[in-house]
């Protein structure tokens, strides 16, 4: 990780030498806006309290809060991202892959609280812990489905004729991120944002990022290092960024 870390800061340009226009606002004005917000005080108090806690029991598996507040949570600062590029893109659909322990999913929901916001994950313990989770930060515009995402996706995208925001987190295999890309790719439109989270975390999620941003329909790509942006904007030429953050 910190060779390919060395690698991708060696290559990475920041908002200046961005010639892109649509990729220069959203650096200058969303990526890179570093103020604190309230909202974020609110959230990672939680988070705080989580890692005060004794343990969470999930599928009869005793789970450290600690570990899992540190670990598994999408760390403060790129979860801020996400809520402010969730803010920015004003989404009536919010679609996210992946829950546990709820912190990404709260931030989410807090910069859209009039999107349609539906959150799956396969581990109904986590689940449940996610929605308790929501409940303490009076969170209440988030669908939680629990099961094979491979098996609700279909069914959910039936009464969806448009994808706004997709996060794609949870399994780490090639063969799922590419099967959840394809499965979202026709729903996107030009205004629409699909994120992948750990791009860089193992051979797989490489060969399938770089095989996404190959993908004929994806115009352009915003890779962070710890997430990438991809969007289907068609009157735009292909281009892949490399951005430090």
């Amino acid at each position: 990780m910190a060779m390919n870390f060395l690698k991708h800061w060696s290559k990475a340009k920041n908002r200046h030498g961005i010639h892109s226009p649509f990729v220069y606002r959203l650096l200058d004005e969303v990526i890179y806006d570093f103020h604190a917000k309230k909202v974020y005080q609110e959230i990672e108090q939680l988070r705080n309290n989580l890692r005060q806690d004794e343990c969470w029991i999930i599928n009869a598996e005793t789970v450290a809060l600690y570990h899992v507040a540190k670990n598994v949570s999408t760390p403060a600062k790129l979860a801020q991202l996400l809520y402010r590029l969730v803010a920015d893109l004003n989404p009536r659909t919010i679609i996210e892959l992946g829950t546990s322990p709820g912190i990404t999913t709260a931030y989410l929901a807090k910069a859209a609280p009039g999107a349609r916001h539906v959150s799956i994950m396969e581990n109904s313990g986590a689940l449940t812990i996610a929605k308790e989770n929501l409940q303490k930060l009076n969170i209440y515009n988030t669908e939680l489905l629990s099961g094979n995402v491979d098996e609700l996706l279909p069914i959910l995208f039936e009464g969806i004729s448009e994808l706004d925001f997709i996060l794609i987190d949870g399994k780490h295999s090639s063969e799922s991120i590419l099967n959840y890309f394809k499965s979202c790719l026709p729903k996107m439109s030009n205004h629409s944002m699909m994120v992948f989270e750990d791009i860089y975390r193992n051979r797989e999620m490489r060969s399938a990022w770089q095989e996404i941003k190959s993908n004929p329909e994806v115009s352009v790509t915003i890779d962070l290092f710890w997430i990438g942006l991809v969007f289907v904007r068609r009157a735009q030429s292909k281009e892949d960024f490399k951005i430090r953050f």
